[in-house]
């Protein structure tokens, strides 16, 4: 009887389906129209838009961008970055190891220093101390600054605010931003040092490149 049953209303629900399938319209889609869906445009977010000074997040309008990256390796340069203007990177071990722009925010006006290959002493205290009041100054290494920069040199980056400045060793990769005649921000990243290390090297002989980055209010002065 249990069988019986089964049997009849598996027929039952067959009929049923097959009624109800042909009640329903079929439609088919051809080879065309499902070309023309492919065809249709795929709409996808916008990518993120570059910032100055290729910030992750843009600083507000009253503000400057910048950011300064040391040299790492023979081919990686320093490089400082301000308000999406590009300084001259260090071009060889040749050449200047300190690079230093100074900007008057009162004039938007950008000068950068040259050292003398032999001693980066001398024509760098030069340029610092006729930086006059409401100037940033912001500085980067590459290879090595620390062998033939006197302690008169040192001492002077040290009254503008540096505390690592005097710790610099042999190929120390080394970044800093000042102000004379204002103060800057407390809660903007003033300095960063990065020692060789044999053991920690990101090249052979060279630590990595390090960088420093933000946003100075335009209204310091």
């Amino acid at each position: 009887v249990r069988l019986t049953g089964l049997l009849l209303t598996s027929l039952a629900a067959w009929h049923l389906g097959q009624f109800i399938a042909d009640l329903v319209p079929q439609a088919t889609i051809s080879n065309g129209e499902f070309q023309e869906i492919r065809k249709k445009p795929v709409l996808r977010a916008p990518g993120p838009k570059r910032q100055k000074c290729d910030h992750w997040t843009p600083c507000p309008p009253d503000n400057y961008a910048y950011r300064i990256l040391s040299g790492g390796g023979k081919e990686r340069m320093a490089k400082i970055c301000f308000e999406d203007e590009l300084g001259n990177p260090l071009e060889s071990r040749r050449c200047t190891l300190f690079q230093i722009w100074r900007h008057r925010l009162d004039l938007d006006e950008w000068e950068s220093c040259v050292t003398d290959p032999t001693d980066h002493s001398g024509e760098m205290m030069t340029f610092i101390r006729n930086a006059p009041a409401g100037t940033l100054l912001l500085m980067a290494t590459h290879d090595d600054g620390s062998t033939l920069l006197k302690n008169d040199a040192k001492k002077l980056i040290e009254e503008l605010g540096s505390k690592e400045i005097m710790n610099m060793k042999f190929r120390s990769s080394w970044v800093f931003i000042a102000a004379k005649g204002f103060k800057l921000p407390d809660d903007i990243q003033k300095e960063k040092i990065n020692h060789s290390d044999r053991k920690m090297n990101r090249y052979n002989g060279w630590p990595a490149e390090i960088q420093i980055e933000g946003c100075i209010p335009r209204n310091l002065i």
